[in-house]
Parts: C-alpha cells; sequence; structure tokens
C-alpha cells in the first residue's frame, strides 16, 4: 500500500479539516482585523497535536512521522495559511533544532510546551545584508561572561520574535572562525533582558501572525541555554532547514491547492456570454497546466517526506520539492488571480492574499536560487547534496534518540 494513501494518512487529513472548519477558519479574519495574536488558537492546536506530527511520544509528539507533518501543513494552508505559517515555529525548525542540538534535559524542558502550544516559538538565522550567505554576513555576536552571554546585534525576518516564549537564535561566538564560529542558543525574551521586536509591515500577509526586525543589546542568555558546543550551530541550523524544507513544501502545496480549487469554483460560476467562463479554452489551458503541476509537485513533497521517515539520504530530494512545490504555488496563485480578474485583487476573495503567501515560499527555509544551485551541483558533480548524512553526529526524531539516552 501507498503510505500517502493509507487510511492513516486521509485520518490525518480528515482531522485537519475538521480543525480547521472548527476552530480556525471562521475566528481567523477577527484576529486578522484586530491585529491580535492567536495565542488560544495556536494552544488548541498543539492540543490536537497538529505541531507534533514528527515527534516522538517521550517528548509529546505523536511519532506519525515526516508524511503526516506534510499533510498536516498542507490541508492547514489550503484552509487558512495565515494561521498555518506559525507551524513551523511550534512543530518544526524551533522545536527540531533543540531536539537536534539540545541535551535530553533542553529537549525534555522545552520541546513538549512548544509542540502542545503552551510556549510559542521563534527561529532566528537571517541578518540584514545576509539573506542566503547566512555563514558569511552574521554579525550578531555573543560574548560570554561567566555564566551568561551577553548577545549584541540586529536579526531580520524573526517571524513571532513579538510574542514568542522560547526561541531558538544564531549568533557568532568567533569573528574569525566562518562556519565552526556560529553558535545556537535557547533564547527567553520574556525572562531576560535586551531584547527589542518590532513587526515588519509586509504587504498582503498577516496582520496577526507577524514577521519581525530583532534588536538586541547584551541579550542576556544563560549557558545552560546554548545548544552543543561553541560552534556547533551552522551543523545544528543546516540539518533543521533541512526538515524545513520538506515542510514549507507541503504547505506550499496547500496554496497551490487553494487557488487551483477557487479557480475551478469560480471558473464554474463565473457566466459570460451565456455560459461559465470554464468553457474557454484559454481558461482550460490555465486549469490544465495547474492540475498538472499540482500533481508533480505532490509526488516530489511525499517522496521527500517519506525518504525523511525512513532515515534515507533525503537533502537533495528535498531541495527538489521545495523549489518545485514553491514553484508550483506561484503559479497556480498567478492563474488563479488571472481567472478572477479584477476580483482577483479584491479583500472579499482569497485569492489576492494567497498570491502574497505563494512568493512569500520563494524565500523560507532557503531561495529558489540556493534550491538550484544546490541541485545543480549535485547533478554536475560539484558537491554532493547528501554528503553529511550520517555523519553529522545529530540525533534523529525518527529513532527517539532521546528516549534511547535515558536508557542508556
Amino acid at each position: 500500500m501507498d503510505p500517502a494513501n493509507s487510511e492513516e494518512i486521509e485520518a490525518v487529513r480528515d482531522m485537519v479539516n475538521r480543525f480547521m472548519q472548527t476552530e480556525v477558519n471562521p475566528v481567523m479574519d477577527g484576529y486578522e482585523q484586530r491585529g491580535e495574536f492567536p495565542r488560544e488558537v495556536i494552544g488548541k492546536a498543539g492540543a490536537a497535536g497538529l505541531y507534533g506530527a514528527v515527534f516522538p511520544e517521550s517528548v509529546g509528539g505523536s511519532d506519525m512521522g515526516y508524511l503526516a507533518a506534510v499533510v498536516i501543513q498542507e490541508e492547514m494552508a489550503r484552509n487558512d495559511v495565515r494561521f498555518s505559517s506559525c507551524n513551523n515555529q511550534q512543530g518544526s525548525t524551533c522545536p527540531s533544532t533543540i531536539y537536534f542540538g539540545g541535551t535530553a534535559e533542553q529537549v525534555q524542558k522545552y520541546v513538549p510546551n512548544l509542540l502542545a502550544g503552551k510556549t510559542i516559538g521563534m527561529m532566528s538565522l537571517t541578518e540584514s545584508g545576509g539573506g542566503s550567505d547566512a555563514e558569511g554576513n552574521l554579525k550578531t555576536f555573543a560574548r560570554r561572561e561567566g555564566d551568561v552571554y551577553r548577545i549584541t546585534g540586529q536579526k531580520m525576518w524573526a517571524s513571532m520574535a513579538n510574542e514568542t516564549d522560547v526561541g531558538i537564535l544564531l549568533a557568532r561566538t568567533d569573528r574569525n572562525a566562518g562556519a565552526k564560529g556560529v553558535t545556537a542558543f535557547i533564547v527567553q525574551p520574556k525572562k531576560y533582558p535586551g531584547w527589542k521586536a518590532e513587526p515588519i509591515a509586509m504587504l498582503g500577509l498577516s496582520n496577526a501572525l507577524r514577521t519581525n526586525v530583532l534588536y538586541l543589546d547584551d541579550f542576556v542568555v544563560p549557558v545552560e541555554d546554548r545548544l552543543g558546543e561553541e560552534g556547533d550551530g551552522f551543523k545544528i541550523i543546516m540539518r533543521t532547514l533541512q526538515a524545513g524544507r520538506v515542510t514549507v513544501a507541503g504547505k506550499a502545496l496547500g496554496v497551490a491547492r487553494a487557488c487551483f480549487e477557487d479557480a475551478v469554483r469560480y471558473a464554474n460560476d463565473r457566466m459570460l456570454r451565456g455560459q461559465p467562463i470554464g468553457r474557454l479554452q484559454m481558461i482550460q489551458s490555465d486549469i490544465a497546466e495547474m492540475a498538472v503541476a499540482i500533481e508533480a509537485s505532490r509526488a516530489l513533497v511525499y517522496k521527500a517526506a517519506q525518504m525523511m521517515d525512513a532515515s534515507q539520504p533525503s537533502n537533495r530530494i528535498a531541495a527538489m520539492a521545495k523549489y518545485h512545490a514553491s514553484q508550483t504555488a506561484k503559479m497556480c496563485a498567478d492563474k488563479a488571480q488571472q481567472i478572477f480578474g479584477g476580483y482577483g485583487l479584491a479583500r472579499e476573495y482569497r485569492v489576492s492574499w494567497l498570491k502574497s503567501y505563494a512568493d512569500l515560499f520563494f524565500t523560507g527555509e532557503g531561495s529558489a536560487n540556493v534550491q538550484k544551485i544546490m541541485i545543480a551541483e549535485d547533478a554536475l558533480g560539484y558537491k554532493v547534496a547528501d554528503r553529511h548524512h550520517g555523519k553529522t553526529g545529530l540525533r534523529d526524531i525518527r529513532k527517539d534518540d532521546v528516549a534511547a539516552e535515558a536508557v542508556r
């Protein structure tokens, strides 16, 4: 049986849709209008198990795997991509970084509450002027003073940094050591001074779940909240981003499907000269291209997730899945907006903001061009994409390494 069509996966899909239609879809517009962070709804999503699919039961997860996580992201984004934007912070990048690189004590202290939606997560790597060259342009510096680090610098695109309880932040501990001078820290902004997050105005994106400029002025992090050793940060975060690419690809697939479904519905309802515009060949051409691209993206994304569930080398396929799904989301959003005509720009129809989120997928968890470079260098034999598989010394979520450590 194809795991992608198994009864368990379809049950997950149905559960997510019921949750979204009951708990999110009826209230999300209100949160948007008020500019209010939906903390209560995030808590309900955590309680429903929407953030813990890839994590073992020993840390509060459901141990369903990456394929289930992708389907969860897909259906959440298909229903309301605005609310789904918090998934990476709650169920992927933030808790995964702690799981991969933290001590067993750190994992048990922080991960269960993130997965349950009881604490709000965050992960901040990017800096102004850095973008895809996070290693070369990372300037935020952490200096150690006894039992604490004091972090000074500025971060960009720090999603939910204005609301976070527990986050991950990357900073240099050695300015002259390149990637080996980058260290990862668990941060608690509400507990320690020196943290200021300012939301960035983003046209077409959520007014409730914000991305931020982050200013750090001697921000305090206890030494016990460092992840791994000094210099381990870049290794840890690259492993995290691999997993993030697959789940973001699932989200892009959900947006593509939402655009497609809205376009099909509108093409059947909108009348022109006595017939639905779906009868017009140009509209049919767009619908056909969207349908084919969605199926191709689905095959890539699900394959990448299944390979990760099997702990197989998957950096290459994850890059392909993320690249193709983001291209598909953008193409479907563009074509849907054209099919809607002038209404495609009106806030009355969600196509207008789905278009903005489709554009966003070209940057999150690695830009489209970075994915293409990785894919091309692997194909040309210059740099094998999966060269680090099994060699990082980091934990494997699918093998429940934390529980195994407790037994030893």
